[in-house]
């Protein structure tokens, strides 16, 4: 069991959450005996630390999940016209930026419409156009040239 608790009594939450106030820690620690769980140290206060009667390895488990789903990068889409204009090119570019600067990773994908088709070049050449003005904040994951897609990572 845990010997490092100096003082004698703790503010005791048990296993249903039900708040028990001031409790012996021998007695905090009998408690959590019967009912086959660990006495945990939630949080260290001045006069008396809070405890709290739970399974230790599932509170590590659940602790390291929160974790993990917090750090996970998130995938931003941006979608491009192979004419878009200048203002709005550009106010993409300075938001694709600001999610690289996050930690987030950004996909850019062209559409194209009817005769658009016929210039699929220009469409590659925007591409292009973004790794370039990106090449600071990120880098290319992946550039499929035939389904107009770059995926850009934080550098």
């Amino acid at each position: 069991m845990n010997h490092q608790i100096k003082s004698a009594q703790v503010l005791l939450i048990d296993h249903e959450n039900n708040n028990r106030g001031l409790t012996d820690t021998r007695e905090a620690l009998q408690l959590a005996e019967n009912a086959g769980l660990d006495l945990v140290v939630v949080s260290p206060g001045e006069d008396a630390p809070v405890a709290k009667i739970l399974n230790y390895g599932k509170h590590q488990y659940q602790q390291k999940k929160r974790q993990r789903q917090g750090s996970q990068p998130t995938v931003k889409e941006v979608q491009l016209r192979p004419n878009v204009g200048e203002s709005d090119y550009s106010l993409r570019i300075n938001r694709a930026v600001e999610w690289l600067s996050k930690g987030n990773s950004v996909k850019f994908q062209i559409r194209l419409r009817g005769r658009e088709h016929q210039h699929r070049e220009r469409a590659t050449e925007l591409l292009e156009r973004v790794v370039a003005d990106l090449g600071q904040a990120g880098k290319v994951q992946s550039f499929d040239k035939r389904s107009l897609i770059v995926q850009v990572v934080p550098a």
